[in-house]
């Protein structure tokens, strides 16, 4: 019996540059700087501890150089768990599973560029800060899967970012 295969070519990919914070977070409202990416569970604000929902990173960086015949991707490094990519106005898809890429060379510019990236988690912790004793609920479940000592889901934007060229 024949077996199918394709066999990819080997791709060569070269860190261009991280990048790194501030970042300015929306989480619907409130609005908080991030100097470093970190899962919104481990937060001191019980607001963004236990939010879910979707929440708007922006930052703006500056790219020393673009070659003109390259191809630059961005990797988003770990999302929990989906994220949609806006770079200088330009929406360049969606990404929900590992390898967190996509490609960017339409919209990368050489000096400044405004980076958006909508991250999406997960119902679960806004379930669990509901549940704690002193909680006004703002959800409800007739299902309640989820208590106060829950352990809390990884959410967010993790680090790190990178810009990366490819060959």
């Amino acid at each position: 019996m024949a077996v199918n295969s394709i066999t990819f070519a080997e791709k060569n990919e070269t860190e261009v540059q991280k990048v790194t914070g501030p970042w300015k977070v929306d989480f619907g409202g409130l609005v908080k700087d991030f100097s470093t990416l970190t899962s919104w569970s481990t937060n001191e604000d019980q607001e963004i501890k236990y939010y879910s929902g979707t929440a708007n990173y922006t930052n703006i960086f500056n790219l020393a150089e673009k070659e003109s015949e390259a191809k630059y991707e961005l990797d988003l490094g770990s999302v929990k768990y989906l994220a949609e990519v806006i770079l200088n106005g330009q929406n360049l898809g969606i990404v929900w599973k590992t390898p967190f890429k996509l490609d960017i060379t339409k919209a990368l510019k050489q000096g400044e560029n405004q980076l958006e990236i909508r991250v999406v988690n997960t119902w679960v912790n806004r379930l669990i800060g509901d549940a704690q004793p002193e909680a006004d609920p703002s959800t409800f479940t007739t299902m309640p899967f989820y208590q106060a000592d829950s352990p809390l889901m990884e959410s967010g934007l993790l680090e790190p970012v990178k810009i990366i060229k490819v060959d």
